[in-house]
């Protein structure tokens, strides 16, 4: 029997990349306040770590991966593969003009949100919110210039206003 509820467990699981990074930081930075010479530095160079995987885990706990829903992404050399019972779906990051999400129906059966991938063909791959491994999705996205992510968090949450457009390629535009 646990004694953490559930909630508790899944905030502890979502955030803990920030939370432990935060205490090794807060410890890093006393121990450079106590003490000099070469124990100082490698306690600043350790703070400075620390200071950037916290970033990296405020970041990464916000995101919206929830992993219940059917299928699998994989993004490798910039190429997105979706997974399904069904097949799959690939689309080159390169290749890619627009991304939009929108809500989903907020059911408790039905992914919150989608993505809508278009590429320079005019041909669309659509991927659920709660795939698995939905996070490389925002992981892709970052070699996009310009790419709204927050957009992407805004439409997963509770108070959606409707579909997003995160990145549109200014040049290449699907016929």
């Amino acid at each position: 029997m646990s004694m953490i509820r559930p909630e508790a467990r899944a905030f502890l699981s979502r955030w803990q990349e920030a939370i432990l990074s935060g205490i090794v930081l807060l410890g890093s930075l006393q121990a450079a306040a106590l003490t000099t010479g070469l124990v100082r530095g490698l306690s600043y160079a350790a703070a400075l770590v620390c200071a950037a995987l916290f970033i990296e885990g405020v970041r990464r706990g916000r995101l919206p991966d929830r992993s219940t829903g059917a299928g699998r992404v994989e993004v490798d050399e910039r190429q997105i593969t979706h997974f399904t019972s069904l097949g799959r779906g690939e689309m080159s990051v390169d290749d890619l003009v627009r991304v939009k999400v929108r809500p989903g129906d907020r059911t408790s059966i039905g992914s919150d949100f989608f993505w809508e991938f278009t590429d320079i063909h005019g041909q669309r791959l659509t991927i659920s919110g709660d795939v698995g491994n939905g996070a490389a999705l925002f992981d892709a996205l970052t070699a996009l210039p310009g790419a709204d992510l927050e957009a992407a968090i805004r439409v997963s949450g509770p108070n959606a206003d409707g579909e997003q457009t995160v990145w549109e390629a200014a040049a290449k535009r699907p016929d």
